[in-house]
């Protein structure tokens, strides 16, 4: 537990770094503090923060930082957060509007990463289940043939079929129609759940082509090739922080590259009820030990669809970030509601 002076001296301390980003001293931390206290006594209080590991000196007789702890302790206990005002909301709000749900997860992606000039990552929303409008079968040749599944939201994907008997142009338009009339609107999940009851009255042959295309429907709705869309990343090279330590930017940027540690992380927070921070090494992967991550899952009728958030320097103005990341989480989970 820290004292009231010591934990003014705390927050006045990482506020101040944050904003200029040049190791607090303790003349300037006694000017500024507003407490009653000579620059001999901020020393001393300084002292017991460094043996608590709350702050460093990043070089001999400089001024003192923020650790990844003394980030943790401010962000936990010493951090006012203050909400976005209506006019910033509705603004936000506006700049979310699109028929796509692609279109509007890039969209959320850049708003990020405008919005705080780091890099907004957001996780592409969880198809599992996802249901189809409309499919085609069209034949390829004997032995293949092309599954089109249109979604509702107008979205269109291809998948082959690799079929082991001939079928021509009537029968697969045969396929396609009983699709369309018994199984439009549901979930290739829910289809495989009824198909070998309802499909008895069919041909065996048919049955095998329809059995093909809910496999590939169902692989179609959890292709996870695009599992998220990241914006801004270029902002981070802006960051002296960052930038200094080309051998840790190279990681960082691979990382994107790969995605699968980071979609790991994201779906750890898909589990959170609102705003999650990651502090430095909290997240686990090397490459962001220099970086917090801000995120948020978004919701649709109460089911997580994905996650969002913000990748920056731990030196990140956390009270501005946020709120940008709840809300934009928000506002974005109610645009997805009107598709």
């Amino acid at each position: 537990m820290l004292k009231d002076r010591a934990r003014i001296l705390l927050k006045k301390l990482v506020e101040r770094y944050i904003t200029d980003g040049q190791p607090v001293g303790s003349r300037a931390l006694a000017k500024f503090s507003g407490l009653d206290l000579s620059p001999a006594s901020v020393r001393n209080i300084m002292a017991d923060l460094e043996d608590m590991g709350l702050i460093s000196s990043p070089h001999t007789s400089a001024g003192r930082i923020p650790t990844a702890s003394g980030y943790r302790f401010f962000v936990d206990t010493l951090l006012t957060v203050k909400p976005l005002d209506k006019l910033e909301v509705d603004q936000l709000e506006g700049q979310l509007n699109s028929d796509s749900a692609h279109a509007l997860v890039t969209s959320a992606s850049h708003l990020l990463s405008d919005l705080t000039r780091f890099a907004g990552v957001v996780m592409t929303p969880k198809r599992v289940a996802s249901s189809f409008r409309h499919i085609e079968f069209i034949r390829l040749s004997d032995q293949r043939v092309l599954l089109i599944i249109v979604t509702p939201e107008g979205d269109v994907q291809n998948r082959i079929l690799k079929i082991d008997k001939s079928y021509d142009s009537s029968e697969l338009l045969e396929a396609a129609n009983y699709f369309n009339s018994n199984y439009s609107g549901m979930s290739f999940t829910n289809i495989k759940a009824r198909i070998q009851d309802e499909l008895k009255e069919l041909r065996e042959d048919m049955i095998r082509l329809m059995t093909k295309a809910v496999e590939a429907g169902t692989e179609a709705a959890e292709d996870k090739d695009e599992a998220y869309v990241i914006s801004g990343e270029h902002n981070l090279l802006g960051v002296q922080e960052l930038s200094s330590n080309m051998s840790n930017l190279r990681q960082l940027f691979e990382m994107f590259e790969r995605k699968t540690g980071l979609i790991e992380l994201l779906d750890v927070s898909s589990k959170a009820k609102g705003v999650q921070i990651f502090i430095g090494g909290e997240s686990g992967l090397i490459p962001l030990d220099q970086c917090s991550i801000v995120t948020a899952p978004y919701k649709l009728d109460g089911q997580v669809l994905g996650t969002l958030g913000v990748i920056g320097p731990t030196r990140m103005a956390y009270e501005r970030v946020i709120p940008i990341v709840d809300i934009t989480a928000k506002l974005l989970a109610s645009a997805l509601s009107q598709q």
